[in-house]
């Protein structure tokens, strides 16, 4: 009986470690923070929240992104087994010189994040409009077997900064 418990509680440590671990791709850091915010008030339980989160671009300095995401309170969403929703809004924005580090294709990602124990992620994705020298930045989740169309969009127009006037083309910069 004892060796099974063991084996049992060892199982569930696994999993747990697992969805603890920050399953994050592309950005240097991670994403950071900024603040949360309770959506709900659960009484013995971890309530649901809005969290904003910010990451650079590892592929284009001078580019930053914050996006919104629900997190599920209780019991499952502290112990990290909740299936998150895949409602995520994204704003992209330039903050300083943009330069863009190397070629990249069309729907790049750009970060990728696990929003359920298995099978489901967001991830941000960069693209460049040609026509109009501007970056398009997309956020969406996908799941093996029945992904969701939700999905926010950003743009960030390559401009001058400060003095410089060089400013890149990222029809330069995106191959295919």
């Amino acid at each position: 009986m004892s060796k099974i418990f063991a084996t049992t509680c060892h199982a569930g440590l696994l999993l747990l470690s697992l969805a603890a671990a920050p399953n994050a791709m592309a950005a240097d850091d991670g994403p950071t923070l900024v603040f949360r915010k309770s959506t709900t008030f659960k009484l013995l339980t971890p309530n649901d929240k809005l969290a904003t989160y910010g990451i650079d671009d590892p592929g284009v300095e001078g580019v930053a992104c914050h996006y919104t995401i629900p997190e599920r309170g209780g019991i499952s969403g502290a112990l990290g087994l909740a299936e998150q929703t895949s409602d995520v809004s994204l704003a992209c924005r330039q903050y300083g010189p943009i330069k863009i580090k190397e070629k990249f294709e069309q729907g790049d990602v750009v970060f990728r994040e696990s929003r359920s124990l298995f099978f489901k992620r967001m991830q941000i994705v960069r693209g460049c409009d040609v026509k109009r020298n501007v970056l398009v930045y997309m956020v969406y989740t996908d799941k093996l077997v029945d992904g969701s169309p939700k999905n926010s969009t950003s743009t960030v127009p390559i401009m001058p900064w400060g003095a410089s006037s060089d400013t890149p083309k990222c029809s330069d910069w995106t191959r295919g």
